[in-house]
């Protein structure tokens, strides 16, 4: 695929501020060097539960703004971020897609396989990458992880823990305790991203069993909340390689930091933690307590692989088909914590 070259700004949009990245990337990509932003989400204007969105979003941000998706597609994006409800990923992605746009997509891919499907074709039959939002695939921790796996210093992998626990988002999108948007609750927002992790460590292998267990113990008593608030899954590998998830909701409200994400990798000559998002100075401040970040900046680093891909024609990762692999650990999760048996995967 070829190259956008340098000489000309490239044009960017934003579709939907939906999901809470969306108030990250608009930022980061207005101020980008060479690039020009667009932003629009005609959702988010009819969206009257006090969420700051749409127009009035754009404005807060001090980022362009027009009315429909149509308008964004019009103006000639090179890419488009696409930032609006799981649900509604596959509407946006093919159209945008068939507009000539690269897309760089938030997870998780989609809510079912088919839509995934539909969303990975439609993408290569126009030739213009997908590329899944994963940020901390881009964490210098991990890819010190990544390399010492790769290169042997622990062995054959055994195992791999991962925990992604963090804020309930009902306050600020509502739409994520919504399960026809949503695809699901707590499992299916946080698991995605240590599977993705684990995809890379792996190099794309697809669990044989997949055992999950879920509940809604926390939240219990918000009645907007209809979906799992705590999951637990364990997948196992033909190698013998374990797999454990531990994805909730369950972090306070009242944390300073949203919360966090973990992994280690077991070998049988070693043993590898990381914690990207640990790294930070704590304290209090305006009555309360602080915690103040020190680490990379993920979403800028994402950001930058993926114009980076698009000026050089080289396709980025992690791609549309991570996403579906990705999804489909999700999906198998669910099964099996509806179920109560373990999912096999067809070979």
């Amino acid at each position: 695929m070829t190259g956008i070259g340098h000489e000309r700004a490239v044009k960017i949009a934003l579709l939907s501020f939906a999901h809470s990245h969306a108030e990250a990337y608009a930022p980061l990509l207005a101020a980008w060097p060479g690039v020009e932003l667009l932003t629009t989400d005609p959702d988010g204007d009819a969206v009257d539960d006090g969420t700051l969105r749409g127009r009035r979003l754009a404005e807060h941000l001090g980022v362009a703004y027009v009315d429909t998706y149509e308008e964004a597609l019009a103006w000639g994006p090179a890419a488009v971020v696409v930032c609006s409800e799981n649900a509604r990923h596959r509407d946006l992605v093919v159209a945008a897609a068939s507009a000539g746009a690269h897309v760089l997509c938030e997870k998780p891919l989609a809510t079912t396989i088919e839509d995934g499907q539909t969303m990975v074709d439609a993408c290569r039959d126009a030739g213009v990458f997908l590329m899944m939002a994963y940020p901390v695939r881009f964490s210098p921790e991990f890819e010190t992880l990544r390399r010492n796996v790769e290169a042997g210093v622990l062995g054959d992998l055994l195992a791999v823990v991962g925990t992604n626990n963090g804020k309930i988002p009902v306050g600020g999108r509502p739409w994520f305790v919504d399960p026809e948007l949503a695809g699901g609750g707590a499992l299916f927002d946080h698991v995605v991203h240590v599977a993705d992790l684990v995809d890379a460590l792996t190099g794309g292998e697809q669990p044989a069993t997949v055992r999950a267990v879920t509940n809604r113990i926390l939240h219990a008593d918000d009645p907007r909340v209809r979906a799992e608030t705590g999951g637990l899954v364990t997948a196992t590998y033909d190698d013998g390689t374990v797999l454990t998830i531990d994805s909730s909701w369950s972090h306070p409200d009242a944390a300073p930091n949203w919360g966090g994400l973990t992994l280690q990798a077991v070998g049988s000559e070693g043993v590898i933690d990381i914690d990207p998002f640990g790294t930070h100075v704590g304290g209090t401040a305006g009555g309360g307590e602080a915690w103040l970040y020190l680490s990379t900046d993920l979403d800028h680093a994402m950001l930058g692989h993926f114009l980076a891909a698009m000026r050089s024609g080289t396709a980025p990762q992690p791609d549309g088909e991570v996403g579906l692999r990705t999804l489909r650990l999700v999906l198998d999760a669910q099964e099996s914590a509806v179920s109560g048996a373990v999912v096999h995967r067809a070979r």
